[in-house]
């Protein structure tokens, strides 16, 4: 199986002079990317490929370390013009995989198992699927950054995005996608659309295409500030399976 992890962005609200590029921040002693990676593999994801963009150097040189210690092969992916919305991470992403794929966010970090039960979907025939949690007050959501999902009540996505003024569920920042959800994007983009991944998730929902996988009682964190980086610290000993004493072992300075 193969993943597209996003790892383009300049993640402004966690950037401090001297720090490292958002994808390298480490929680318990490992970076975010090689976490993402990790939890791939502990998936069953045998190739990613990683979309780079801002400082992509520093990232990219990374790459064959996460790889040897995570047995996943990396591609690394490098958009010239990182500033757009990822709708256009996704699209140079995916034009690199043949087929379906786990799409992970590369700041994001899950209990293990939960990418498991999204990945058993894997063989989808037709759209996409997000994994949302209904828990929507939670402490680890940071409601001025969140995305947010309205759901059918047969489950599937009737709206998405960061301005809904009505939700049910907010957007974990995991999906299982089909190529049906890069000509989403692209579809949205010639109709004048900025192109973010959830402009083509809507286009998606819009025609019945975009699922979801309930996924609430599951720890997850989206590691976008301060805050958050201190959640997901003091939590990655109890739901991050290698935390501790192993990660620090292992991961690289």
């Amino acid at each position: 199986m193969k993943a597209l992890i996003l790892a383009a962005g300049y993640g402004s609200r966690l950037a401090m002079a001297g720090s490292p590029p958002k994808p390298l921040v480490k929680v318990a002693g490992r970076s975010l990317l090689e976490w993402s990676v990790h939890q791939a593999a502990a998936a069953g994801i045998a190739h990613a490929v990683v979309v780079t963009g801002h400082r992509a150097e520093e990232i990219e040189a990374r790459l064959p370390g996460i790889a040897y210690r995570t047995g996943v092969t990396l591609e690394p992916c490098r958009l010239s013009d990182w500033s757009r919305p990822n709708g256009h991470s996704v699209l140079a992403g995916a034009a690199r995989i043949s087929g379906n794929y786990l799409l992970m966010m590369a700041d994001h970090l899950f209990a293990t198992g939960l990418l498991a039960r999204l990945v058993e979907g894997m063989d989808r025939q037709h759209g996409a699927a997000l994994a949302i949690d209904r828990n929507i007050a939670g402490p680890a959501i940071d409601p001025e950054d969140a995305t947010w999902v309205r759901c059918r009540a047969n489950g599937k996505i009737a709206r998405i995005g960061k301005q809904l003024a009505s939700y049910d569920a907010v957007d974990c920042g995991a999906f299982i996608a089909t190529p049906d959800l890069a000509a989403a994007i692209a579809a949205a983009i010639a109709e004048g659309a900025a192109g973010s991944l959830s402009e083509g998730m809507q286009r998606l929902a819009d025609d019945g295409a975009a699922e979801t996988v309930d996924v609430t009682g599951n720890w997850w964190i989206d590691v976008d500030e301060p805050r958050m980086l201190a959640l997901a610290e003091r939590a990655a000993p109890t739901f991050l399976s290698l935390a501790g004493g192993m990660v620090d072992q292992r991961a690289v300075a």
